[in-house]
């Protein structure tokens, strides 16, 4: 047998166990999380929790299906995401540009790094007040909260990448006489693409969380007022079902994530 084939084989006895071992992961987690919710709905049956706030698992899927059958839920959680997806593009469009800039200049970095270590630590819930005087109430401030939120984790992501880059791939580029333009599409971009998605992928969850948090600090619409809604009017199960469905949202945005990174990276050769 040569060597080449016998690579490939002892690659495929190690990807064997490694596949199994994941799926085993995958049911190990379902059943915990079916265990979790029997022991929820247990709980609220038997009166061991006597609270009209603490309804069963069984009660809060009902109110699931009847809100999602009347638009209800449908409406507020869409609202949420067509916010978030806009001002997750511009913080991440934003964040990347100025990383991949600054890492070319020395000068620019040192100029900027003051104010953006001022700005980064900032709390989004403290910014939301005065983002309200200056934007109103309107989608713009929940567009620009989400947009803070994304910027900085690709932003630093994408300067740290840029500038753990090889010298020598820039010196190898320029020996050949390979332009600007040519040297940024073939070697700094795709040398930096795992830092800015490792970015990305931290400003999901975290573009999600803010857009939920400025619909119910200021807001009259989406998922997060909805829940401020369900609460004052003391509707326990329909705050919950709109939880449950923010948690499985949240999940599936990672998961359909996960698979593009693995797509556009398909050249990184390592486990996301």
């Amino acid at each position: 047998m040569s060597p080449l084939r016998r690579n490939d084989t002892r690659r495929a006895g190690l990807a064997a166990p490694r596949a199994t071992n994941a799926w085993g992961g995958a049911y190990l987690g379902l059943w915990l999380m079916v265990a979790l919710l029997l022991m929820w709905e247990l709980s609220a049956r038997s009166g061991l929790v006597t609270s009209s706030n603490w309804p069963p698992v069984s009660a809060i899927l009902l109110s699931v299906g009847r809100n999602l059958g009347n638009g209800e839920l449908i409406d507020a959680l869409g609202g949420t995401l067509y916010r978030m997806a806009i001002g997750f593009a511009l913080g991440a469009v934003t964040g990347a540009v100025l990383g991949v800039l600054l890492s070319l200049s020395r000068l620019a970095r040192l100029a900027l790094e003051p104010t953006i270590e001022l700005l980064r630590p900032l709390p989004i819930p403290a910014l939301i007040p005065p983002l309200v005087l200056f934007l109103g109430l309107d989608d713009h401030m929940k567009i620009a909260v989400v947009a803070f939120t994304v910027f900085f984790p690709v932003f630093v992501n994408t300067l740290h990448g840029a500038l753990a880059i090889e010298p020598t791939y820039r010196a190898v580029a320029a020996t050949f006489g390979t332009s600007w333009p040519k040297t940024l599409w073939s070697v700094l971009l795709p040398a930096t693409l795992p830092y800015v998605f490792a970015g990305l992928r931290i400003s999901l969850a975290l573009a999600f969380v803010s857009a939920v948090a400025a619909e119910m600090v200021a807001g009259d619409a989406g998922i997060g007022y909805y829940l401020t809604s369900m609460q004052y009017a003391g509707r326990g199960a329909d705050m919950f079902a709109a939880l449950f469905l923010l948690g499985l949202s949240g999940y599936l945005m990672n998961r359909v994530f996960i698979a593009v990174e693995k797509e556009i990276l398909f050249w990184h050769g390592q486990d996301i």
